[in-house]
């Protein structure tokens, strides 16, 4: 198992190429889309390359639950219903979503994941 270190390293090298961001932007707390300016199109390119770097196997929607944020039976008037963060939790055990549950706006969802959260989901499929 590679260590935490080498996890953020092998991650950050893929998000600079990626999302054509600098070295010093992709840090810990760097969320994919508010600070990195990731789109829907960039996330099937960083799936693909940490599938390769880290030998694993990541499910559609595994890490980017496009599924349960466009399903009506989880969003309600822009917002997710308690169903729909409880789905989130279970299928995102490696991010905290208890701010965004306080305000669980759908346009609020993509500055939640961070690049922290990417190397703890790597991290726990690579175990």
């Amino acid at each position: 198992m590679p260590s935490k270190e080498d996890v953020f390293d092998a991650v950050k090298n893929i998000l600079i190429e990626a999302l054509a961001c600098d070295d010093d932007e992709v840090t810990m707390e760097a969320t994919m889309v508010g600070d990195l300016g990731a789109e829907s199109i960039d996330f099937l390119d960083i799936v693909f390359n940490l599938e390769q770097e880290f030998s694993i196997s990541i499910d559609r929607g595994e890490l980017f639950p496009e599924d349960i944020l466009n399903n009506e039976e989880y969003v309600v008037d822009g917002s997710v219903n308690e169903a729909g963060i409880t789905a989130l939790q279970a299928r995102m055990p490696f991010i905290d979503l208890s701010g965004f549950a306080r305000n669980p706006r759908i346009q609020d969802f993509g500055n939640l994941l961070t690049v922290g959260d990417i190397c703890s989901f790597v991290a726990s499929k690579s175990e």
